[in-house]
C-alpha cells in the first residue's frame, strides 16, 4: 500500500529555550494619566489591579514591529542567527493585518531587516530572496493563553523532526483596541511583545503543554466586530481565576513529571495582581520566584508571559537551569501552560 511508502522525519528528543527576549515601547502611561482620561485614580487602580504603569506603542509601530524587535533581542540572547531559524510563531490577538500573516512578516523582517513592502535603507542593496527557504511562519490567536500554546507547538514540531530552532513570540497592541471612555478596560491594557528561542535537545527541557478551554465563559474576553474594542466580564473572570486557575496550573504540573515542591519559578498571564497573587498561594508557590511584571507593564495578552520572562531573566531575577511554571489564561475562554527549564547563563 501507499502508505506504507510514507516515512517520517526523525525529531530530537526535546527542546530547550536557548534564549529570552522583548521589547516595549518607549512611552509610558501612569495611573494618573489614566485619571485624566475617566474617572478614576491612582489608588483605586492599584489597589483593584496592582498596575501603576504601562507601555503605549506609537500609531505607526505595529504588531509585527514590535514581534521582530523582540526576537532579535531573544535570537542575540541565544547566539543564534537569523538564517538558522526554520519556525517562527506569534500569538496575537491584535494583528492589525491578516495578510502576510505576523509571524510571515517577522520572518521577512529578520531577514531583510525592513517589512514587507518597505523601503530598503538608503545605501543598502535590496536582498535577493528568489533562492532563499524562509521558516515556517504561523500565528496563534488563543489570546491570553496564546504564548503557552505557540511554545506547545514549536516544542511538539521540534520533537516531530519538522524544526530544529524556532523562533515563539507573544506580541500585541491592545491600546489600539481599547475603549478609553471605559474605566474598567482601560486601566488594564498595554503594549508590548517577548519571544524565546526554542532549539533541538537530547534532554527535553520543555514538558507537554496542557491546553484547554472553559466553554461556560468563552465570551468573557471579547474583541468582536463591528466594534472592535476589548471588553470582558471581570466578574466572571475573577472567579474562574480564583476557584479554578490553580486546578488547571497543577495538571500542568503534573503532566511534566515534576511537583510542586520541584518549581522554583512561576510566570502566570499577567492579567491582575490580584489574580496572580491567590494563584501563586493556591499553588503554594507563593515564596518561590513569582514573576509580577504587570505592576510595570499592565495586561499584554499573549505577550505578558514572555515580556515578563525577558523583563525578570535579563534582570538577574530569575536564575538559571531551574523549573519555571508558565501558564496563561483569558480570551476564548481558554488556558495553556508548560514546566520549562530556565536557560543557562
Amino acid at each position: 500500500m501507499i502508505g506504507d511508502m510514507l516515512t517520517l522525519p526523525a525529531g530530537a528528543a526535546g527542546s530547550r529555550i536557548v534564549g529570552i527576549g522583548h521589547h516595549q515601547p518607549d512611552k509610558v502611561l501612569t495611573n494618573d494619566d489614566i485619571a485624566r482620561l475617566v474617572e478614576t485614580n491612582d489608588e483605586w487602580i492599584r489597589s483593584r489591579t496592582g498596575i501603576v504603569t504601562r507601555h503605549v506603542a506609537a500609531d505607526d509601530v505595529t504588531v509585527a514591529d514590535m514581534a521582530t524587535a523582540a526576537a532579535r533581542h531573544a535570537l542575540a540572547d541565544a547566539g543564534v542567527p537569523a538564517d538558522d531559524v526554520d519556525l517562527v510563531i506569534v500569538a496575537t490577538t491584535t494583528a492589525a493585518d491578516r495578510s502576510p500573516n505576523t509571524a510571515g512578516r517577522v520572518a521577512y523582517a529578520l531577514r531583510t531587516g525592513v517589512q514587507p513592502g518597505a523601503s530598503t535603507p538608503e545605501g543598502e542593496e535590496e536582498p535577493d530572496l528568489r533562492d532563499v527557504v524562509g521558516p515556517g511562519v504561523i500565528d496563534v490567536n488563543t489570546a491570553c493563553s496564546g504564548f503557552a500554546y505557540s511554545l506547545g507547538l514549536a516544542d511538539q514540531a521540534i520533537r516531530a523532526g519538522t524544526a530544529r530552532t524556532a523562533v515563539v513570540i507573544g506580541s500585541e497592541k491592545l491600546t489600539a483596541v481599547t475603549d478609553w471612555s471605559d474605566r474598567s478596560t482601560c486601566i488594564l491594557t498595554a503594549d508590548g511583545a517577548g519571544a524565546v528561542v526554542l532549539q533541538a535537545a537530547d534532554t527535553p527541557a520543555v514538558g507537554p503543554v496542557v491546553w484547554g478551554s472553559e466553554p461556560e465563559i468563552t465570551p468573557a474576553v471579547r474583541i468582536e466586530a463591528p466594534a472592535d474594542r476589548f471588553a470582558q466580564d471581570g466578574r466572571a473572570v475573577f472567579k474562574w481565576a480564583i476557584t479554578r486557575a490553580a486546578d488547571r496550573a497543577r495538571r500542568v504540573v503534573e503532566a511534566s513529571g515534576l511537583s510542586l515542591d520541584d518549581i522554583e519559578v512561576l510566570v502566570a498571564h499577567q492579567a491582575n495582581l490580584r489574580i496572580i497573587e491567590p494563584l501563586a498561594k493556591g499553588l503554594g508557590l507563593e515564596d518561590k520566584i513569582v514573576v509580577t511584571d504587570i505592576t510595570e507593564s499592565g495586561n499584554t495578552s499573549a505577550a505578558s508571559i514572555p515580556l515578563g520572562l525577558s523583563k525578570w531573566w535579563h534582570a538577574g531575577n530569575v536564575p538559571a537551569g531551574v523549573p519555571a511554571l508558565l501558564f496563561g489564561f483569558g480570551g476564548g475562554f481558554t488556558w495553556a501552560g508548560q514546566v520549562v527549564m530556565t536557560p543557562t547563563r
